[in-house]
């Protein structure tokens, strides 16, 4: 799916719907209701500052996690899961998307 590309009104930003989503491509986790349908986005279409964004997030929470957890549960987990990647996902309306 995409997030429809159009110009984004006053309305929509108190929805929550703002530029940065316009264009993007992902996968519908969830349909909430039709003004609430969660989208993960992909992260290779992420732009610079979203991609920085979504790095830097990820940094700190699996600093957090490792902060957190105990040497047992640390040990019991493989490299891939301490290294996990978090999801990008936004709510959009169902009006607001497209079939890609």
């Amino acid at each position: 799916m995409r997030v429809k590309v159009r110009e984004v009104t006053p309305d929509d930003r108190k929805a929550g719907l703002y530029e940065h989503m316009l264009g993007k491509t992902g996968i519908v986790e969830n349909v909430y209701n039709e003004a609430e349908i969660a989208v993960r986005l992909d992260l290779a279409g992420l732009d610079d500052v979203q991609r920085a964004v979504h790095t830097e997030a990820t940094r700190r929470m699996r600093d957090k996690f490792v902060e957190q957890a105990s040497e047992d549960a640390k040990k019991s987990l493989s490299k891939d899961e301490l290294e996990f990647v978090p999801n990008f996902v936004v709510l959009v309306r169902a009006s607001d998307l497209e079939k890609v």
